[in-house]
């Protein structure tokens, strides 16, 4: 999976441009069945990186632009008295297709960020007592901004717990930013993209992800880092056991994307901050830790030889 994994991050490299790491993280959490968190500042590329994923995939997108007025209904749809027939009918809301973006997730209330709770844990939604499945693959891929900018609401740790990873972009280097400067608008860009896969292929992809091995060695690994981030004094509080699991299948998806069916101690360091990153917070100030800092108290588990 080596070369065509190459040759989707190029791809999207033509729009995105100077992030290549981002991208390849972004796709492992895609690949692995995972929601995606992107943290930045307004106009790094947050959404055009959204846009240029579903693109390449071969998926159905749709975008909701999220707001301190946004009612859950907005997201998942509701019902609507028909005269002719004499009974409610039900519309279905943006939240049915395959990746979904929600953009600004934070300048939306609780109340409405729930909604996507889930849609995002069991890939169905229930409206009005009736439950109905989404389409898969189901992706929600959301933006937020920094919460010190005005009008933004905290997402609640239920809700961070359900991306598999978060990452940021930040600003593009010297010679990436003039070259975005010489091409200028990046719709013309993207239109010319065409898709790299099929809704089947990646599918395909996520049962052969599934399948990856990890020995007894390297799930005790991954069991040590849980056990060590519940005792050690740098965190208010420990990984839950979802994060394990988070941690393992974004391992499985970073080795088979670079060729290998099975895990290695390194995958599961390469992909460590962008998942635990958000679900660990310092004991001193309840504030994150930088991805830095992160891994110089994660790596002191012993690593299995």
């Amino acid at each position: 999976m080596r070369e065509p994994f190459e040759d989707i991050v190029s791809q999207i490299g033509t729009v995105v441009l100077g992030k290549r790491k981002q991208i390849q993280l972004a796709l492992t959490c895609l690949f692995a069945r995972g929601h995606l968190l992107i943290e930045d500042l307004p106009g790094i590329g947050k959404t055009t990186l959204a846009k240029v994923l579903s693109k390449c995939l071969g998926l159905r997108f749709r975008r909701i632009q999220f707001t301190s007025d946004m009612l859950p209904g907005d997201i998942l749809g509701t019902s609507v008295f028909d005269r002719k027939t004499g009974s409610f009918i039900f519309h279905p809301g943006p939240i049915f297709t395959q990746v979904l973006l929600a953009d600004e997730i934070n300048r939306a209330t609780p109340k409405t960020q729930s909604a996507l709770l889930e849609a995002m844990e069991e890939r169905q939604v229930t409206v009005e007592g009736k439950t109905r499945r989404l389409k898969e693959p189901f992706y929600v891929i959301a933006t937020q901004n920094p919460f010190e900018q005005s009008g933004t609401f905290p997402l609640p740790e239920s809700q961070l717990d359900r991306f598999l990873m978060r990452i940021s972009l930040g600003y593009p280097g010297r010679e990436a930013e003039k070259e975005l400067l010489q091409k200028g608008d990046v719709q013309q860009s993207l239109s010319d993209l065409t898709p790299s896969l099929t809704n089947g292929d990646v599918m395909s992809i996520q049962e052969q992800i599934a399948k990856v091995h990890a020995s007894d060695t390297l799930l005790d690994y991954v069991e040590d880092l849980l056990l060590f981030s519940r005792s050690a004094p740098d965190f208010a509080l420990g990984l839950s056991p979802r994060a394990g699991l988070s941690i393992l299948r974004a391992a499985r998806s970073w080795a088979f994307l670079w060729g290998r069916d099975f895990v290695l101690p390194e995958d599961v360091q390469k992909v460590l901050p962008w998942v635990v990153g958000h679900r660990l917070s310092s004991k001193e100030d309840y504030r994150e830790l930088s991805h830095e800092k992160l891994m110089d108290i994660l790596l002191q588990v012993p690593v299995p030889t």
